[in-house]
């Protein structure tokens, strides 16, 4: 009986039957300037990135501080994102920062080994910044940058490096920190009448345990190293402290950027230095598959109508292994206690709500991807560069343009009439070569539709003000009924023309597939893994995996394309995240350019 209500309920979120909470719409990996990365210019490399996004909200404002930008961004939808250029700025730059609201003041504190500074403003929203510290006193007992080999008991690893700041309800101040596969994460807590000097000594606790939790394996899928075979201990960083119902949950970023595996977890304590325990429903927040890979290293905050949102890194990794972007997921808090984020269907469209929403599952708006392996044809091509890439799904695949000059085209074949209602432009760097403050680093295009190939008329484009949208996204203000979409190119600044991945949401006007049927899952000798497996459906775009710790909740999604490693009419996914001793229940669902199908039977996992 528990199974059955458990299917319907999943099959009524599937469809998207349910009102829609918002009248806007995001999409990950979010609409943002980013920077251009300054670190390997001397190797010739100079890409846009951004990464270890801090979010708080401020006065009724968000803010967000991230890795190697020259300033920070601010918004008050969730949506849009003003780039603030502040009045001064660390000369080594900002890495993985803390950022805390107390009510009246923003602080923002960079990584640093030795020293360093914290940033404290009044007025975030006009860039004025000032030092609360230009130097903090070390930590005790810390050992030397450097020196990590010889760390012995009751030493603690340079830093503070990725940290977090946390101010308690009852006004006592709290510093997490940590990032290596060596040391574990620290806390201390914070005199604030004392420039946030350390109280006492830090404690430890707690490190990571691959043997006994899947997810925290390194390397992609958790292989636990390189692709050549390597073998590396996974990492650890990205602390950040969230207080719920009582709870402490002291989250950090797991097992690496570098891969699509890398997740957001979390321990829970009854006080903000622990003692903390490990659910077993971690992790919090995990996206293995699709367009945007990977969410973890971020930040969870409240929005304005009480919803919770958990961000994080995304993997790209083409000029260089940690170029990413930023994710943003709707999270929850149960009442027992579980913290989980929706990354089904992650990197469509979402409704942004406009009150507070329950099921973080009904912000999927149902539309669709129409724009999969569709063919393509570009007005000119860089050899080795093919414009079919576009049209791929993988954003370390591109198009890159023959020149990069005004009038460049890519036209979209959608293969029939099919209702558009948003698009997404996603601009890839090849040879950019580019610093972050040039004047002519923006970007300008327009996007067309037609029915025949022929006529064309302008649904979206670049506007005023200027600005760089290396992932642009557009929500239509009137669904478009079109066959061709075709980008019209204006300007871009870099080097080359190179666009990753160009695509279309909306509807084809047919009829979901059917439910996934002969649904097997089978857990391995090593209880870290699973192989989900079941019939290949007919008119199939794709599947998601779903599973969870309950078979009424399953929060984990793996989504794979119909075309990727299935043979014999068979579908099937390996799962190497569970966690020893923990059951698990799966299902798959399957999608198409009209839909979701309903979750097939939920099985347990053994």
């Amino acid at each position: 009986m528990r199974l059955a209500v458990a299917a319907a309920l999943f099959a009524t979120a599937a469809t998207g039957s349910t009102a829609a909470p918002g009248t806007r719409t995001y999409a990950n990996p979010i609409d943002l300037d980013y920077r251009y990365n300054w670190e390997q210019v001397s190797q010739g490399i100079s890409y846009r990135t951004g990464a270890d996004p801090a979010v708080v909200r401020h006065k009724g404002a968000y803010y967000m501080v991230q890795t190697l930008a020259d300033g920070y961004w601010r918004s008050t939808d969730l949506i849009n994102w003003t780039f603030i250029k502040p009045s001064m700025w660390p000369m080594r730059s900002v890495v993985a920062p803390a950022v805390l609201s107390d009510g009246e003041r923003l602080y923002i504190m960079p990584s640093r080994m030795e020293g360093g500074v914290i940033l404290v403003s009044d007025a975030p929203e006009t860039g004025k910044l000032d030092y609360l510290t230009r130097r903090s006193p070390e930590l005790p007992n810390a050992i030397r940058s450097g020196q990590e080999d010889y760390i012995k008991p009751g030493q603690i690893a340079p830093g503070p490096w990725d940290p977090q700041l946390f101010k308690d309800d009852d006004g006592r101040w709290y510093l997490y920190w940590g990032s290596s596969n060596v040391f574990p994460l620290y806390g201390i807590e914070l005199d604030p009448k004392n420039r946030l000097s350390y109280i006492g000594k830090a404690t430890e606790p707690f490190r990571l345990h691959p043997e006994r939790h899947g997810w925290e394996r390194f390397g992609e899928d958790h292989s636990g190293g390189l692709p050549d075979g390597t073998k590396i201990a996974p990492f650890m960083e990205g602390a950040w402290m969230t207080k719920v119902d009582g709870r402490y949950y002291l989250q950090y970023g797991a097992p690496g950027t570098e891969y699509n595996a890398y997740a957001n977890g979390a321990y829970v304590g009854a006080s903000p230095l622990g003692p903390f325990t490990y659910p077993n429903w971690n992790p919090v927040a995990y996206k293995p598959g699709g367009f945007v890979e990977g969410a973890g290293h971020g930040s969870t905050f409240a929005d304005a109508h009480g919803n919770w949102w958990n961000t994080g890194t995304p993997w790209l990794g083409y000029n260089w292994t940690f170029e990413r972007r930023i994710a943003m997921f709707p999270t929850k808090f149960e009442a027992d206690g579980q913290m989980w984020s929706s990354t089904r269907f992650g990197d469509f469209p979402h409704w942004m709500p406009e009150g507070k929403v329950d099921d973080p599952t009904s912000l999927f708006t149902g539309w669709m991807l129409l724009s999969y392996k569709k063919p393509v044809v570009a007005s000119s091509t860089l050899p080795g560069f093919p414009a079919e890439r576009i049209t791929d799904e993988n954003p370390r695949t591109f198009w890159v343009a023959a020149a990069n000059k005004p009038g460049e085209t890519l036209t979209l074949d959608l293969g029939a009439t099919k209702t558009v209602r948003a698009l997404q432009v996603n601009f890839a760097d090849y040879k950019s070569g580019r610093f972050a403050d040039a004047p002519d680093i923006y970007t300008e295009f327009r996007l067309e539709a037609s029915a025949d190939g022929k006529t064309w008329r302008k649904i979206a484009g670049t506007e005023a003000p200027r600005r760089d949208r290396p992932n642009a996204y557009f929500q239509l203000d009137q669904p478009e009924r079109a066959r061709f979409i075709r980008y019209v190119h204006g300007h871009v600044g870099a080097a080359n023309l190179a666009v990753a991945d160009i695509r279309v949401f909306g509807n084809a006007g047919g009829k979901p597939p059917a439910s996934p049927t002969s649904i097997t899952a089978t857990r391995e000798q090593d209880q870290r893994n699973a192989r989900i497996t079941w019939q290949a459906v007919k008119g199939a775009t794709g599947y998601n995996v779903r599973w969870g710790v309950k078979p009424d909740r399953l929060t984990f999604t793996y989504q794979v394309f119909a075309d990727d490693g299935v043979k014999k009419g068979v579908g099937g996914q390996d799962i190497r995240s569970l966690n020893i001793g923990q059951d698990y229940w799966a299902t798959v669902e399957a999608f198409n350019e009209s839909g979701v199908s309903p979750i097939g039977a939920v099985k347990p996992i053994r």
